[in-house]
């Protein structure tokens, strides 16, 4: 208790000219779509979380309708007329030559075909469909790209059926941003978000003393008096996902020996001790990921706290969904570990892990790929992926490099999307300046003290402190 107590306090930092207290800003958690409470399994099917999303997306598209085209009729696939242009909602489902499927074992005609890129089953015989509940019917057109689309986005296409039972789509709607609140105006005040993703823990690849100058950055226990300044600054710490790695060898389902059983808490022993460091002065939330200890499927729950016994002595620490999203100060965020954005690279094609998830904005869904190739439970009367408010920053974890841009609505949304590097494998982690001047210029640089965001490369700041007597 009395940890927990001392953690309330704002922390000091000791400078040369005094004492810094750390800057505090008001947290509320969004996470409660996200959380499994009374939803219990029943054997339902995931047609029902498909015809929740339909419902929802299918009440939105409509209300855009009479701005988009409003003097063309609504039609079911099943009411479709040859030649008559009409507007169709429905969701899609995208036929894949390459797409996995548990059953090619089992035939004797499975594709031996080569993938083009590693890990991605985009092929040029793909195509699409548009289902409802009366039908189906194949979409032509060179405005709907098999390559950008994915299976269980919403859309409205306007079009029409052509003498072979085709759909020709002459234009497409989408349900574009969501609404935004407006950000607060600025108080005059400079205060951070750190990201940092991917710690592995327990891998081969983590080097301890790399994550122990992060947090000796933020906690303002390392550099001048203005690095010290700027920690001082530091209001929140997101920990997304993939924070731990168990040795392989023992997860084979075989019974463990005590020594086994030792060796695979080690992980998450060290984990905590080493955020506990940070809990002790700053706010910290932490979200589960495909190698953490928590469930598989989407909407990933809560690491248990049992598992972190120095992190749950202080009331700054938050285990956390996946996705995740709260308010900082008015600023909405929102994000995920990553699962969402890698499943899109692998049955559609962009430019960059940006573009993915400026389309899941646009979409105005996190996981338009769940349930087909992604996990997530069966919900039966809603579908908690559905974006309902634009968030101010949008983030994502566990990506190969960092990258951010700023991305803009039809309605004067503005969003910052960061993609979060593997902190293990780059030494990297993101820091954000919370107040509205950070959506207007772009992120850029890679020091400490860059004015909006920092891209902080711990290696050179390693051989650097070897180096110095």
């Amino acid at each position: 208790m009395a940890a927990a107590a001392a953690a309330a306090a704002p922390m000091e930092v000791d400078s040369g000219n005094g004492v810094l207290q750390r800057k505090q800003s008001i947290y509320k958690s969004m996470d409660e779509s996200f959380e499994i409470q009374k939803e219990m399994y029943r054997g339902q099917q995931y047609s029902q979380i498909y015809f929740a999303r339909l419902h929802l997306m299918r009440t939105l598209l409509y209300s855009l309708l009479p701005t988009w085209k409003p003097h063309l009729p609504i039609c079911t696939v099943l009411g479709l007329e040859a030649g008559k242009e009409c507007i169709i909602v429905g969701t899609l489902y995208k036929h894949m030559k390459l797409k996995p499927s548990i059953l090619d074992e089992y035939s004797k005609e499975r594709s031996a075909s080569l993938l083009v890129k590693p890990h991605n089953f985009v092929h040029s015989d793909d195509y699409l469909v548009l289902e409802d509940e009366s039908g189906r019917v194949k979409l032509r057109g060179s405005l709907l790209l098999p390559s950008v689309y994915v299976t269980g986005i919403v859309v409205a296409l306007h079009g029409k059926e052509t003498g072979a039972g085709d759909f020709m789509v002459e234009d497409i709607l989408e349900a574009g941003l969501p609404h935004q609140i407006e950000l607060p105006l600025n108080s005059g005040e400079d205060k951070y978000v750190v990201f940092v993703s991917g710690l592995s823990v327990g891998s081969s690849s983590a080097n301890p003393l790399h994550f122990q100058l992060f947090v000796d950055h933020i906690t303002g226990h390392l550099g001048d008096e203005k690095e010290q300044g700027i920690a001082a600054q530091i209001v929140q710490v997101v920990v997304a996902g993939n924070s731990v790695e168990f040795p392989r060898g023992l997860l084979n389902g075989q019974n463990l020996g005590s020594k086994d059983q030792s060796r695979l808490s080690e992980p998450i022993k060290e984990l905590d001790i080493l955020l506990t460091q940070i809990a002790a002065g700053i706010p910290l939330d932490i979200m589960p990921g495909t190698s953490d200890p928590a469930n598989f499927s989407l909407p990933q729950q809560p690491l248990h706290k049992c598992l972190f016994p120095g992190l749950a002595a202080y009331n700054t620490f938050r285990s956390c969904t996946n996705p995740h999203s709260f308010e900082l100060d008015n600023v909405r965020f929102l994000g995920t570990s990553g699962q969402n954005i890698e499943d899109l690279a692998k049955y559609s094609d962009a430019k960059s892990k940006l573009e993915f998830m400026e389309r899941t904005l646009r979409w105005r869904h996190l996981a338009p790929t769940a349930p087909n190739t992604l996990g997530c439970y069966p919900f039966t009367d809603r579908d908690p992926f559905f974006i309902e408010k634009c968030p101010h920053v949008y983030f994502v974890g566990n990506q190969e490099k960092y990258e951010s841009s700023l991305i803009k609505g039809s309605d004067g949304q503005v969003v910052r999307l960061i993609c979060i590097p593997r902190f293990a494998e780059t030494g990297t982690a993101v820091m954000e300046l919370l107040h509205s001047a950070f959506l207007l210029i772009p992120l850029a640089g890679c020091c400490f003290d860059d004015i909006l965001a920092r891209c902080l490369s711990y290696f050179p700041a390693c051989a650097v402190e070897l180096e110095e007597p």
